[in-house]
């Protein structure tokens, strides 16, 4: 309805696309309109689903003149190809974008993230030569080297450069440091935008003291895998072939490690944002993880950094979740072994605190996500139920589908069937399943 506020997450299979819309939010000219936001666009899956989203996207957002249809404000939160990969110039024609929002720490002149730009640039070469030489990798480790795909460079040179200039527009790298002098928009009235993470110093919440040694480290792997790529002229003389081998699958494994921490940074450096709106608060947190605990010295978790930081922000309760990282584990704080005086279980107490014996919690929660082989352990089952037990548009699965319709689902025996019948959060993937949409709407009345 006109009046809601509407979340719009579309079904990319593993990625973001979520559109919200603020009714009446926006002020121009002295004319009212509603104001439309767009975070993400990415996917692991089919670049069909993207393109099949922004051609919905275009027969909802209001007219621009010229043939163009509005957009107020684009947030790229992080830089991994489920979250930009249909940043498409030629998908995104016809679209006046108004504003566009990145993260800081995709800005590569960012004096504060230069180890952070650094360890991405070694892992992002690391995993395209690895691709190119064909090898036989597990399910998980095809998907990590899939983050740096070659379409990444295209996705942000469009967000970077192509869209900035065709819509005569500067885009704003954003921190959680940032004043809201810094991140107001213009046209916005009756809602604001905040943004909780990443911080301003990149290399030091979320590498730390050890992030120059850490890329130093990484350099020295990658150096000595290059010539891998022919073994029978790499290897020398006095080491034996199946010694050989051994050690070449040592640095292999470290090379997984480094670029497993390369991606915690990225994920880590995601724009939060949190939309204030007629007494509701709404959080988008990309992929943001979680550790056990804040350290001043050590790499850090983003919802770490947060509580300890942005506590006048983070500790109260939230109406909207979008679950982050399609309801992984490591995305949304929680303590699965029931420590409610850990870190990540204050977390998620003070933004979601289950609810009183007898009352039925209000806020709402949506995930997107997708079962597949690539990932069968996301979303976490464990984690959407504890999520479904403190949210109001939690569903029971199992009833939707029946028995029969419920055994068809992808890894159903080893993933689902222990979960199923439990309340959780909307889901993406089942959602469009039973409905036969291409989108989950979850809509926000005003307080």
């Amino acid at each position: 309805m006109a009046d809601k506020l509407l979340v719009r997450a579309y079904d990319v299979e593993v990625g973001d696309c979520i559109y919200c819309r603020i009714p009446k939010a926006r002020l121009k000219d002295g004319a009212v309109d509603d104001f439309h936001i767009l975070i993400d666009c990415g996917s692991k899956g089919r670049a069909a689903l993207l393109k099949h989203a922004i051609a919905d996207l275009k027969e909802i957002l209001p007219d621009a003149g010229g043939g163009q249809v509005r957009l107020d404000l684009l947030v790229a939160t992080h830089e991994h190809a489920d979250h930009i990969k249909g940043f498409d110039p030629e998908d995104f024609d016809g679209i006046k974008v108004e504003n566009i929002w990145m993260s800081a720490a995709m800005n590569a002149q960012h004096p504060q993230a230069e180890n952070a730009f650094a360890l991405n640039q070694l892992a992002t070469r690391a995993m395209r030569n690895l691709a190119a030489r064909n090898l036989s990798l597990s399910p998980e480790l095809q998907g990590l080297v899939a983050l740096y795909e070659l379409g990444n460079d295209g996705a942000m040179e469009a967000l970077r450069t192509t869209l900035p200039t065709r819509n005569e527009i500067e885009p704003k790298y954003v921190h959680a440091d940032m004043t809201e002098d810094d991140l107001a928009i213009e046209t916005l009235q009756g809602a604001t935008l905040k943004v909780l993470g990443p911080e301003e110093n990149i290399d030091r919440y979320y590498l730390g003291d050890e992030g120059a040694e850490i890329v130093h480290a990484f350099n020295e792997t990658t150096g000595a895998l290059r010539p891998l790529s022919d073994e029978s002229r790499a290897r020398p003389d006095s080491i034996s072939g199946s010694d050989f081998r051994r050690l070449r699958s040592r640095m292999m494994s470290g090379l997984f490690a480094f670029t497993q921490e390369n991606d915690k940074v990225i994920n880590n450096t995601s724009v939060v944002l949190l939309i204030e709106w007629k007494g509701r608060r709404l959080l988008f947190v990309g992929d943001a993880e979680w550790t056990n605990r804040f350290s001043d010295t050590q790499a850090n978790g983003s919802w770490n950094t947060m509580w300890n930081k942005r506590s006048e922000l983070l500790d109260a309760p939230i109406d909207f979740l979008k679950i982050g990282h399609h309801g992984s584990e490591n995305a949304t704080p929680w303590s699965s072994g029931g420590n409610s005086e850990s870190e990540p279980a204050r977390i998620l107490n003070a933004i979601l605190p289950p609810p009183a014996d007898g009352e039925h919690p209000t806020a709402k929660a949506l995930v997107s996500t997708a079962r597949g082989n690539t990932y069968p352990s996301i979303p976490r089952s464990e984690l959407l139920v504890e999520l479904g037990k403190r949210v109001g548009n939690a569903r029971n699965y199992l009833d939707s589908f029946g028995a029969a319709g419920a055994a068809n689902l992808p890894h159903y025996a080893e993933r689902e069937e222990q979960w199923l019948m439990e309340q959780q959060p909307q889901r993406t993937d089942l959602e469009c399943i039973l409905s036969g949409k291409t989108y989950v709407d979850v809509e926000i009345d005003a307080a």
